[in-house]
């Protein structure tokens, strides 16, 4: 199983929930000559398949995507897929945080709910295609709390937990977590292929 990834904590997340299904998990990058792909979808299902179908088609192996964002309702949806730019090029998580505490400026506590969706392609070398998706519903702080996870963290609250994503334990995290429920999911997808690939 391909990983459309260099990321190394998307990469060890996902190979601990592949491996006991029999896959082999490599990142991307140790196919030389991969031109990463460019994300222009304008959602995140485009954008998940268009990677995995890109890696698949180079490899000739089983490819799994991801694509996923942040969706503050005060602000119609954005950042979305936008997520990671959201503040411009390069990606800053810090320029990123700014500019969205800048934007809810003056909006109150219960107004300022959001989520984040991941949605997970996977591509078979042949050309099918798999998705799966998952959700977290959250609400975006006046101020960052905590020092673990990245991008939005520190700013997105869960209520059932009355904490940050970068306050809560990575295993909390990864249950609970739009990622999480997503590769739960296709885990389920996957388990259905490799019992197809014995059968």
């Amino acid at each position: 199983m391909v990983l459309a990834t260099n990321n190394r904590g998307k990469v060890e997340e996902l190979a601990a929930m592949l491996q006991p299904l029999g896959f082999q998990v490599v990142p991307i990058g140790e196919y030389p000559g991969f031109v990463e792909v460019e994300e222009d979808g304008d959602t995140f299902m485009a954008n998940a398949v268009k990677k995995a179908r890109a890696a698949a088609e180079f490899t000739g192996q089983m490819s799994l995507a991801d694509d996923s964002g942040l969706e503050v309702d005060a602000l119609k949806g954005a950042p979305g897929v936008y997520s990671a730019r959201f503040a411009g090029e390069p990606t800053d998580d810090a320029a990123n945080n700014r500019k969205l505490l800048k934007l809810l400026e003056g909006v109150p506590p219960e107004k300022r709910t959001a989520r984040f969706k991941c949605v997970i392609a996977i591509a078979e070398p042949g050309g099918r295609i798999h998705t799966a998706e998952g959700s977290c519903e959250g609400r975006i702080l006046q101020e960052l709390k905590g020092k673990g996870g990245f991008g939005y963290d520190p700013l997105f609250y869960i209520s059932q937990y009355k904490q940050t994503f970068a306050e809560i334990d990575m295993n909390q995290k990864n249950a609970i977590s739009h990622r999480g429920r997503a590769l739960s999911k296709a885990v389920e997808v996957l388990k259905h292929l490799s019992l197809s690939r014995e059968g």
